[in-house]
């Protein structure tokens, strides 16, 4: 059996390892940024909140019956 303390900075690495796998696509995004016009970032802020609104929508109580203007356009079926 391993001691305590060798056991407990495997484990410790083993995290390391993990969040910064889980945290890499987040330091890319943040290196991008430092790289976008101000112009560049409101197009990204306008594209994220247009992807917040339609999750939003997609999920409300109607759900995707909501938002089928094309749909809406059509005769109602017969069964």
């Amino acid at each position: 059996m391993l001691p305590r303390d060798l056991r407990y900075r495997a484990a410790m690495g083993l995290l390391d390892k993990l969040s910064s796998w889980w945290n890499k696509d987040a330091v890319d995004l943040a290196e991008e940024e430092t790289h976008m016009t101000q112009a560049e970032r409101d197009v990204a802020e306008e594209d994220y909140e247009g992807r917040k609104e339609d999750v939003r929508i997609e999920s409300g109580y109607l759900g995707r019956g909501a938002a089928d203007f094309e749909g809406d356009s059509k005769p109602p079926q017969r069964y």
